[in-house]
């Protein structure tokens, strides 16, 4: 779950967010592919971040052993990417990642858990910023931090409410990503609404779905575990007057945002 990505906001900008001063926790070496490019993540922490739900160390595991380790959301705040020099003098990327800090600390006394948090800020990255990274990283002994410690702008909103229509027998499925239209309106010009329509074939009540509306991301999960889509959109959107409706009789999630710019 993206808390905010947005950097060089001012708070007059996006009243209902607030800027934030991470504390430096991990750095962590990688390469893009196939350029072989040196990557670093700055995984920092702070409180301003809502810490994940429980998960237990069974529960992680299996996780871990899932296709889809990043189904449980771990709220963070993804950073632009800065060019930095490296200890060979050599140009390289970093991006910095904000997490909870009491998540962070638990994630630092067990190495699995770390193993967790490291993955779902590269698959958080790769979706945001179209990448991808290897699997094959290295936490640095020495260094906690590439470059210096930035401002983050973290937003503060909170998400859509979803209105049932009407109620509809129940169905099992399985756990996969649902099919979904991105739409524009109006159709030509400048875009006012983008409109998403997701089928949720098997979810007979809103009460299972769990979504949260980014300035350009949307998080839907369907519990348990039905359904997860995590996308990313070339727009950016009204969080707070975007709407969501869930016709039970159809099984299609409807989600409205007011479009703010392309």
């Amino acid at each position: 779950e993206i808390i905010n990505e947005t950097m060089g906001k001012t708070q007059t900008e996006n009243p209902e967010s607030k800027v934030i001063r991470p504390q430096p926790g991990i750095c962590v070496k990688t390469v893009s592919e196939p350029s072989k490019q040196k990557v670093f993540l700055n995984i920092c922490q702070s409180n301003s971040v809502p810490p994940p739900p429980e998960l237990s160390k069974e529960e992680l595991v299996d996780l871990l052993q899932s296709e889809d380790p990043s189904g449980y959301r771990v709220p963070m705040s993804l950073g632009e990417p800065h060019a930095e020099i490296d200890n060979s003098s050599q140009g390289c990327t970093a991006y910095d990642v904000v997490i909870n800090q009491e998540f962070f600390q638990r994630c630092q006394k067990d190495p699995l858990f770390q193993q967790f948090v490291i993955l779902v800020s590269i698959e958080g990255l790769e979706n945001k910023y179209n990448l991808e990274l290897s699997r094959d990283w290295k936490v640095l002994k020495n260094r906690k931090f590439l470059g210096s410690v930035n401002d983050q702008n973290i937003r503060t909103k909170s998400r859509p409410v979803i209105q049932e229509l009407e109620p509809q027998r129940s169905s099992t499925a399985s756990s996969k990503r649902p099919e979904f239209t991105l739409l524009v309106e109006p159709s030509a010009g400048d875009p006012e609404y983008l409109i998403a329509e997701i089928k949720l074939p098997g979810v007979s009540s809103s009460r299972s779905l769990v979504l949260d509306v980014g300035e350009d991301r949307l998080v839907l999960s369907a519990r348990p575990s039905l359904f997860l889509l995590d996308i990313f959109h070339p727009y950016l959107v009204d969080q707070d007057n975007s709407v969501a409706q869930y016709n039970s009789s159809a099984q299609i999630l409807t989600v409205t945002m007011p479009v703010v710019s392309s």
